[in-house]
């Protein structure tokens, strides 16, 4: 288990374990590649990000996580991997969010993207996201670099 502080300064507990701080987690964040492009979404309030969200009343994590990238870029998920996932007990209460890396066989223009601004591509993702403007609060802390160590060092 890895713990570090968020760029709220709040505590981070990731692990890549199965599952360990819960079976049915409410939050899920998708790592996601199309094309041999990273896929992001920009936020309306938070920047550019990957996309996620909370898990709605009568869906699994997975589920989730598939609906959240159609919202937000308007792609179709070819497969989703469990990467880990984390815990964040912050001011805002208890945060836990299940990480998937998902490969995208088709991307679609939709009339809206909900919360986000749609889909972003890029070849290659920033080397210093700390002080990038551009981006969400969620690509600034640990969880994002550990997660592409994981996904380089299983090959998916």
């Amino acid at each position: 288990m890895k713990i570090f502080y968020d760029f709220y300064r709040n505590q981070v507990k990731l692990s890549f374990e199965d599952h360990p701080f819960s079976n049915s987690p409410k939050h899920v964040w998708v790592i996601c590649r199309y094309e041999d492009q990273w896929l992001l979404t920009k936020h309306k309030d938070r920047g550019i990000e990957f996309p996620g969200g909370k898990v709605e009343e009568g869906e699994t994590a997975e589920q989730a996580a598939l609906r959240e990238v159609f919202e937000e870029t308007g792609a179709y998920v070819d497969s989703l991997h469990y990467i880990g996932q984390y815990y964040v007990s912050g001011k805002g209460g208890t945060i836990i969010k299940n990480v998937y890396y998902a490969k995208i066989n088709r991307l679609e223009e939709q009339p809206h993207y909900f919360e986000t601004d749609g889909p972003i591509l890029l070849n290659k993702l920033p080397g210093s996201l700390k002080n990038n403007k551009s981006y969400s609060f969620m690509m600034k802390d640990e969880v994002l670099p550990q997660c592409l160590e994981i996904i380089e060092d299983r090959a998916l």
